[in-house]
């Protein structure tokens, strides 16, 4: 492990959305992993903790519009990809992007599905979204959608070997 990221998702008018604190664990071909032990705590916005009590790994991807969650068991969703601008590093311990709504999730038992489409309209009028940021939104979507349900890397083992590096963190 290489340290404390900070993790902070911001909505495209630059407010505060989701913000966390995890671990470095590694970069490959795909990105940048980190993760964070059972209990661990995010928080949207001013909001209230949300506490985890599962092993959680995040995969920030080199200049692509999505950044992917993996749950450990017993969590129902195993994958929850959120849409987002690429994931920009202002310093080595923090990484940021704007979440663009739309989600990619999949259940434990395979099922793949895209939610928040609603709130993605709702949010192209609100915050403005340019239209190349609305198509590679929806790219992106679109690509997760088959890439979660075709088993693709890293959606079909790859994040299992960072999950198990989660459990070192909790012995340190």
């Amino acid at each position: 492990m290489s340290g404390e990221i900070r993790v902070v998702y911001r909505k495209y008018d630059g407010s505060l959305h989701w913000h966390m604190t995890m671990w470095r664990l590694g970069e490959d071909e795909h990105g940048i992993w980190t993760g964070a032990p059972p209990p661990s705590t995010m928080r949207k916005g001013d909001g209230p903790l949300v506490t985890f009590e599962h092993a959680q790994v995040m995969l920030f991807p080199h200049n692509a519009w999505w950044t992917g969650a993996f749950n450990d068991a017993p969590a129902e969703t195993e994958i929850y990809c959120d849409i987002a601008s690429p994931a920009q590093w202002p310093t080595a311990d923090e990484v940021t992007m704007f979440d663009l709504d739309l989600d990619v999730r999949r259940s434990r038992g395979g099922t793949v599905e895209l939610l928040d489409q609603d709130e993605f309209a709702e949010h192209q009028l609100k915050y403005g979204y340019p239209a190349d940021v609305i198509a590679a939104a929806e790219q992106s979507a679109a690509w997760l959608q088959a890439a979660l349900a075709d088993g693709s890397e890293p959606f079909a083992s790859t994040y299992r070997a960072y999950l198990a590096l989660v459990g070192g963190i909790a012995a340190t």
